[in-house]
């Protein structure tokens, strides 16, 4: 009960984020390495669909489909969307010739790190909180003092149940900004 929510929580979600940045610039080093580099340009493709397919998910949760279990759609979504966003990443590289796919992947990044804030961080906070209060009150510790030794808890617990007003608005930008990409894309190569 002594860990803070940062360390006990938080922690983990930032090492996930940080292996999806280090599997990117690992897979991005081996494509140069082996002059292999046009290939990443493909996994866009595979991206795309990657994150499409895990749209399924939110299909389900707003009953356009029926079919599919929320729970299992949910994990789907979570994981072909982070796959999606490494092949997406490996793909953009490191070119700074066009603004609007770089705003595409400052979107990604932004989305990537609002869903992981509500799978890693956000039911498991909210329990923990719950439980550090309860045992608090339950050592005799008055509830003034409770709420002051937990008051950067609760901070911490309230902001991150915010996350939909990032993660909704981001994602629609990432789509947007994607589909501008790949339009442009379309008229300006082929």
């Amino acid at each position: 009960m002594k860990q803070s929510i940062f360390i006990k929580h938080a922690l983990p979600f930032i090492q996930w984020y940080a292996l999806m940045i280090f599997i990117t610039i690992v897979i991005d080093y081996l494509l140069h390495k082996f002059q292999l580099v046009l290939n990443g340009s493909y996994l866009g493709f595979g991206g795309t669909f990657f994150i499409m397919v895990s749209f399924l998910y939110s299909l389900r949760k707003r009953k356009i489909i029926k079919s599919g279990s929320p729970k299992r759609l949910l994990m789907f979504h979570e994981y072909l969307a982070w796959i999606g966003s490494i092949m997406l990443l490996v793909h953009a590289g490191i070119h700074f010739n066009s603004l609007i796919p770089w705003l595409a992947i400052l979107m990604l990044l932004i989305t990537v790190a609002s869903g992981l804030v509500a799978k890693f961080l956000l039911k498991k906070s909210n329990e923990n909180l719950k439980q550090k209060r309860q045992f608090m009150i339950a050592e005799g510790i008055d509830k003034e003092d409770v709420d002051r030794k937990l008051f950067l808890d609760s901070i911490t617990v309230d902001w991150m149940k915010k996350w939909r007003l990032f993660h909704m608005p981001i994602t629609l930008l990432l789509v947007i900004f994607s589909l501008i990409h790949i339009i442009t894309i379309i008229i300006f190569i082929v």
